[in-house]
């Protein structure tokens, strides 16, 4: 499983669209057997759901994010869990252990 957390300064970034880096979790087994932090090198949702697929992403967390993007990964088939705040190193671990849920109310007022 390759996980793609929205990140700025070790803690989840609160706005998918704007993200200007993801950190990719390498997950296996239940493991984390790799970290990296990467640019987001794409703009509009689109774009930033490509990239995340050619990067080999099935799951993401994030803060807020708007409707056009949770169509964008829905239809990509990438798992969201949206309204996840602090660390982001934690909000992975969470989800490793089946307690991080998604916040469908993290969509209202974005674009």
């Amino acid at each position: 499983m390759k996980i793609a957390v929205t990140y700025a300064d070790g803690q989840v970034y609160q706005h998918f669209g704007h993200a200007a880096q993801f950190k990719l979790y390498t997950v296996e087994s239940g493991m984390i057997l790799d970290t990296a932090v990467v640019d987001a090198t794409a703009s509009g949702h689109s774009a930033m759901v490509s990239y995340l697929q050619r990067q080999g992403v099935n799951t993401v967390i994030c803060g807020g994010i708007g409707g056009g993007a949770v169509s964008a990964l829905a239809g990509a088939g990438i798992r969201l869990f949206a309204g996840a705040t602090g660390s982001a190193d934690q909000a992975v671990l969470a989800l490793l252990a089946g307690k991080l849920v998604h916040n469908p109310e993290a969509a209202k007022g974005h674009c």
